[in-house]
């Protein structure tokens, strides 16, 4: 059934390809099996390869016969995928391989991460190296690992496992779009230990979920305005007008996506229910008038649960953790000066879980202005410990300042106009690629980004558009043609 989503599709070295991709289990930091299938492939085709200890990939690919002496190409993109299904959904990401749905000029998933992030972008340079009508020079392809948790592959790349003078990065989301420039990024963590105290009442268990937001990637759709389920999880608790104790929290899934879902399980006397319903029902009419625009889907569910809680958060530490969410900042700080529509820095309110009876918040900041990145990383630190609780910052990536004047841009712009009639846009991304952390490896890199159109990416709403992946491709040929001749 999933491959039937993918027949008489084209490109068809490109299709499948990524259906190959689809069905080995990928997620961020658990690349195994898919290292060893595009290892499996090179070898299959005669490929040299090496890797190295980050679990990054190289493939040497020869030149089209007669252009040898041409300068050498990076094609560029990530193995791992994000890794999110539906409530009700059974899927095991470790094992289980992805269906693929076709919805008109859609190709989407069954109710998970598709996965064309990034592995279209993987898919379409294992076409180019079989392709038999593409001209090209020598072509490196780099398949990074653990893009999605960290970019922990790039990051360990050594400064010497390239070659290749000019890098196409083929992890963008947007067809007809150079991008020149990405956000750094970072995450920072607060972490309390949970005040606890014995639960000898009467009170009953209820589990509180607010659940049917669109979320997404953390980056590309902050500027969409969508709904926070965490933060919304925080509103709800503090209007509750009736005696209630926590016993559990939780929500989100991922650093680098807004949480569609999250959770609390609340013990009422249950002579309130109808209480707290008239509440619940307040709220939603409320946050569908709110987010009326941007994310009208939200839903409370309300469940009385046949279960015994011994232990639940302590009053104080209770209403500290309502503060504590309630004051971490979510969404845009600030939209640069100088690109329209571009959104230069940004917070994630991402997670909420409890680890071995500590309360454990992620956060994630975004800026194309490095001094900026500090500044709002800074402020969800003095939230955290204001709030008593301890505040770590990871080490981050470093954006990607545009080059107007580079050489590879200018021969993408004429590829471009030649083959569709019209100038390409240029921009900027919210979000971060590996370009940034490849540039402060290869400085003399010349590099640009482009993809097809992908949406919902980082959410089981992610769909890749099939006549942009022709595109997609057919641009990909003709800037490997050009930077040949």
């Amino acid at each position: 059934m999933s491959k039937d989503a993918i027949k008489n599709l084209k490109p068809e070295l490109l299709w499948e390809a990524f259906f190959g991709i689809s069905q080995v289990p990928r997620p961020s930091k658990k690349e195994e099996k898919i290292q060893k299938h595009v290892q499996d492939w090179a070898e299959r085709n005669n490929f040299e390869f090496k890797t190295d200890d980050s679990g990054n990939i190289l493939i040497y690919v020869p030149a089209t016969p007669g252009y040898e002496d041409k300068p050498t190409v990076v094609l560029q993109g990530h193995l791992d995928m994000v890794c999110e299904k539906n409530k009700g959904t059974e899927h095991d990401f470790e094992n289980d391989p992805i269906e693929l749905i076709k919805e008109g000029d859609w190709l989407k998933a069954n109710g998970t991460t598709l996965g064309a992030d990034n592995g279209i972008g993987v898919a379409a340079s294992m076409a180019i190296a079989l392709d038999k009508n593409t001209v090209h020079g020598p072509l490196e392809i780099l398949c990074t690992a653990d893009e999605e948790t960290g970019m922990t592959g790039v990051n360990g790349l050594s400064s010497d496992f390239l070659k290749g003078k000019y890098l196409l990065n083929l992890d963008s989301e947007e067809d007809g779009v150079f991008y020149v420039g990405c956000a750094g990024g970072q995450d920072t963590v607060g972490r309390a230990e949970i005040k606890f105290k014995t639960n000898d009442t009467d009170l009953v268990p209820y589990e509180l979920m607010v659940t049917g937001l669109a979320g997404g990637h953390s980056g590309l759709d902050i500027q969409n305005g969508r709904a926070n389920a965490i933060r919304l999880l925080a509103i709800l608790l503090n209007r509750l007008n009736v005696k209630f104790k926590i016993a559990e929290m939780s929500g989100g899934s991922l650093r680098n996506a807004i949480p569609r879902e999250a959770e609390a399980v609340i013990l009422i006397d249950p002579t309130d229910e109808t209480k707290v319903k008239d509440v619940i029902d307040k709220f939603v009419s409320d946050m569908l008038l709110e987010f009326k625009v941007t994310d009208g889907g939200l839903k409370v569910n309300f469940t009385k649960l046949d279960k015994k809680f011994d232990k639940v958060f302590s009053k104080k530490f209770a209403k500290k953790v309502i503060n504590v969410l309630l004051a971490v900042p979510h969404g845009i700080m600030a939209m640069s000066p100088s690109i329209p529509d571009l959104v230069e820095t940004s917070t994630n309110l991402a997670t909420l879980r409890i680890e071995d009876d500590e309360l454990v918040i992620g956060t994630s900041q975004r800026s194309s202005i490095e001094s900026a990145k500090l500044v709002v990383t800074s402020r969800v630190v003095a939230i955290f410990k204001l709030a008593g609780f301890e505040a770590k910052v990871g080490d981050g990536y470093p954006g990607w300042q545009p080059n107007m004047d580079s050489q590879l841009l200018k021969i993408g712009k004429k590829v471009y106009k030649d083959m569709f009639g019209s100038d390409p846009g240029i921009k900027a991304i919210h979000a971060g690629l590996e370009t940034g952390l490849l540039g402060a490896k290869y400085p003399d890199l010349d590099m640009i980004s482009f993809g097809p159109t992908i949406m919902g990416a980082h959410s089981p709403t992610e769909k890749v558009n099939i006549p942009a992946v022709e595109k997609f491709y057919n641009l990909l040929n003709g800037m490997l043609k050009e930077l040949a001749s």
